[in-house]
């Protein structure tokens, strides 16, 4: 019985061992493979957490003052469409030609055509020529 206790003991003893080689292995590979990451990621071209996070805040910004001027720009879109939908006031010849922008001059169209074109040099400053600047 005697041989068999000291038998169980070895083994004990040699498991102890072994446990103890292997729990050294263990942090030994660990900390080879904390090195081997550290060495790929330092290779890399990441940023860090510090760098990310001021980036995402002036992308933050940057969106809100999107955000901002498109309403701005829809506001005076809404302006404009509303203002086009207005009638306008018909505009005095500016061309001698007797049509605005809008169509016939009704105003002007009945009034020969060299009194036209003196009026219309006559608006624009030049009376000598008698021509207007088209």
């Amino acid at each position: 019985m005697q041989s068999q206790s000291r038998l169980l003991e070895d083994l004990a003893r040699v498991a102890s061992s072994a446990m103890g080689v292997a729990s050294g292995m263990r942090g030994e590979i660990e900390q080879r493979l904390k090195e081997q990451f550290e060495t790929v990621l330092s290779r890399m071209d990441l940023v860090t957490r510090e760098e990310f996070d001021a980036v995402r805040a002036m992308a933050q910004k940057a969106r809100e003052a999107q955000e901002v001027l498109n309403e701005r720009l829809a506001a005076m879109e809404e302006a404009l469409a509303a203002q086009s939908k207005a009638p306008r006031k018909p505009k005095p010849a500016s061309g001698g030609e007797g049509a605005s922008e809008d169509g016939p001059d009704t105003q002007n169209a009945i009034k020969p055509a060299a009194t036209d074109a003196t009026t219309a040099a006559a608006a624009s400053g030049d009376a000598n020529t008698g021509s207007s600047k088209a």
